[in-house]
């Protein structure tokens, strides 16, 4: 008979501080899944690219929206928004900010396991 595997995003298994938001981890069968909430001013160039050394987020997100805007800008110029109920997919080579006053969450099936980690310490050389 098969196993179960079950976690809960409020037991995390990791919780990643970055500036202006956090990222909370957990692992189920094989799989890092991520929930991120990002605060009023929060901006991937200015918060998380210091740390990541890179010039765009190279993480690509698959990711659900559950609060707040989200601006999303891409390497190729294109520009647009979501918010609360979007599924997104980002692939590498974007930038992204809170855009308004309202905190924004989000879960993450693709980009969390090494968001916010120094190229050194990435698994597998993806690092955002």
């Amino acid at each position: 008979m098969a196993s179960h595997d079950r976690k809960s995003l409020d037991t995390p298994d990791e919780v990643r501080p970055i500036p202006r938001g956090k990222l909370e981890l957990v692992h189920v069968a094989g799989a890092a899944i991520g929930r991120f909430t990002l605060e009023p001013g929060w901006r991937w160039s200015t918060d998380v690219k210091p740390t990541a050394n890179t010039e765009w987020c190279e993480a690509p997100h698959f990711q659900y929206q559950l609060t707040g805007t989200l601006h999303v800008k891409m390497a190729d110029g294109t520009e647009f928004e979501t918010r609360p109920g979007d599924v997104c997919h980002l692939p590498p080579g974007h930038d992204a900010w809170v855009a308004g006053n309202d905190p924004v969450t989000l879960v993450d099936w693709s980009g969390a396991l090494n968001y916010a980690k120094p190229a050194a310490a990435a698994v597998g050389g993806q690092r955002s």
